[in-house]
C-alpha cells in the first residue's frame, strides 16, 4: 500500500502517426510540454523524470535517457528508465506513481514514446533482431492468431464479434483528435471485406504501426489542486509477469494479467469490477482481444467477454465502455501505447476526454500488457479523494 496518495494532474500527447516528422527529442518534449501545461508547473517544478520505451532494438536507439535529458528538464535530477517490452508506458507510469506514493518526490514527469518509422518492430519481435528464442517468431498477429482462435474455440464466439469490435473501436478513433488517420466514413462492411492477415485477424482488425509519445505529471496530495481541472487520483496499481513458455499456461486468460487486476482493484476498495468500474481503456492490438481482456480485467465473467460485446455493452454508452479513445486502433506507438491507455482513463475521470468522454465516469481501469501475453500492468484512477 502507498505511504501517500498520488494523482495525475497533467496529460500531454502528440499525434499518432506512421511517420512524425519530428525528432525523439522534439516528439517527447512536446507530449511533456503539453502535461506540464495541463498542471500548470513548468519544467522547474519538476523533482524527477521516469521515461519508457520499447526494446533498443524496435527502433535503433540506444540509451535514450543520455540525449533526452536536456530535452525532458532532467539535466540535474533524477532521471530513471523503465523497459518492459510492449506493456513499457504502464509500467513506466506505475513506477512514476511509486516514487511519489513512497514519499521519495513530490512531482514526478513521466514519459513515453516510440519512433517505430526508425525501426522494424515485426523483424525485431520476430526473433530477427534478438540473439535468443523470441516466441513471436510468427509476428505479433502469427503468434496472437492461434490464441484467439483457441478463444472462440473455448467461448463458442461467432466469427464476425472481432469486426463488431473493430468498427466500434475505428468509429470511437474518429472521436480522437490524436488518432492515426482517422477514418469517420468506416463501416461495417469495409472491415469484414478487408484481407485476412492471420485466420481469423483481417487487415482493419490489426492496429496501424506508430510514431508517438505521452506524458503525465504525478504529484502527492499537496499539489493535487494545483492544475485547472480536477485530478485523477490514484486508487490502485499492479504489475505481475508470467513465463512466455511455461507448462500448461493458459494463453487465453493469462494468470498474469488477473492477479494484476484483483490487486491493483483489491488496492482501489473495489470488490466488484464489473459494477464498480465505469470505463476501461485496454491494450488490444488485434480487436478479438478486446473480448479476452474483458474477461482477464474481470470486467465480463469468463466466456462472456463476446457476449458483452454483442450486447453493446462495449460502446461509449453502454454498460462497460472500453477502448472510448479507439484503443490501439487509434494508433500503436507501442512504447508509448501502454501509457495512453492509463492517459485516457485518467482523462475519463478528470472529464476532459472531450467528443470521447463517458458521463459521469467516476473510476476507470487503464491496462497494458506485453511480449507473449506475459508482462501486465494495471491501475485504478478514480475522481474522488481516497
Amino acid at each position: 500500500m502507498s505511504g501517500q496518495r498520488a494523482a495525475v494532474i497533467g496529460i500531454g500527447q502528440t499525434q499518432l502517426a506512421r511517420r512524425l516528422h519530428m525528432s525523439i527529442a522534439e516528439m517527447t518534449r512536446q507530449a511533456a510540454r503539453r502535461a506540464l501545461d495541463d498542471a500548470g508547473m513548468d519544467w522547474s517544478d519538476i523533482d524527477a523524470v521516469v521515461l519508457g520505451k520499447t526494446p533498443d532494438i524496435f527502433d535503433g536507439h540506444l540509451f535514450p535517457e543520455h540525449f533526452l535529458a536536456d530535452a525532458l528538464g532532467a539535466v540535474g535530477k533524477p532521471l530513471l528508465r523503465i523497459h518492459t517490452a510492449g506493456s513499457v508506458g504502464g509500467h513506466t507510469a506505475i513506477q512514476a506513481a511509486h516514487l511519489v506514493q513512497a514519499g521519495l518526490f513530490e512531482k514526478v514527469l513521466t514519459v513515453a514514446y516510440a519512433k517505430e518509422s526508425e525501426g522494424d518492430i515485426n523483424w525485431a519481435v520476430s526473433g530477427g533482431g534478438l540473439p535468443f528464442y523470441s516466441p513471436l517468431v510468427a509476428g505479433p498477429g502469427g503468434y496472437f492468431a492461434p490464441h484467439i482462435r483457441a478463444y472462440m474455440r473455448r467461448s463458442g464466439a461467432p466469427d464476425h464479434i472481432g469486426v463488431k469490435i473493430a468498427y466500434k473501436d475505428r468509429r470511437n478513433a474518429a472521436l480522437n483528435p490524436y488518432a492515426h488517420n482517422p477514418d469517420p466514413t468506416i463501416t461495417y462492411e469495409r472491415i469484414a471485406q478487408s484481407p485476412m492477415l492471420w485466420e481469423p485477424i483481417r487487415y482493419l482488425e490489426a492496429c496501424p504501426s506508430s510514431d508517438g509519445a505521452c506524458a503525465m505529471v504525478i504529484v502527492s496530495d499537496a499539489h493535487a489542486d494545483r492544475g485547472a481541472l480536477p485530478p485523477a487520483w490514484i486508487l490502485g496499481t499492479a504489475c505481475r509477469s508470467e513465463p512466455s513458455t511455461a507448462p500448461r499456461r493458459d494463453t487465453i486468460n493469462p494468470v498474469g494479467g488477473r492477479e494484476a487486476s484483483r490487486a491493483a482493484c483489491a488496492q482501489a476498495g473495489i470488490t466488484d469490477p464489473q459494477r464498480e468500474i465505469d470505463c476501461a481503456e485496454m491494450y488490444v492490438p488485434f480487436s478479438w482481444y478486446e473480448a479476452m481482456w474483458m474477461e482477464n480485467m474481470g470486467l465480463a465473467d469468463e466466456g462472456y467477454g463476446w457476449r458483452r460485446v454483442e450486447a453493446g455493452d462495449h460502446e461509449i454508452g453502454g454498460a462497460m465502455p472500453i477502448n472510448m479513445s479507439g484503443g490501439l486502433m487509434s494508433g500503436n506507438a507501442t512504447g508509448a501505447t501502454g501509457m495512453i491507455r492509463f492517459a485516457e482513463a485518467a482523462m475519463q475521470v478528470r472529464g476532459q476526454a472531450g467528443e470521447h468522454q463517458v458521463d459521469g465516469a467516476k473510476r476507470a481501469l487503464g491496462h497494458a500488457f506485453g511480449g507473449a501475453s506475459s508482462y501486465f500492468a494495471v491501475w485504478v484512477v478514480g475522481s474522488e479523494r481516497p
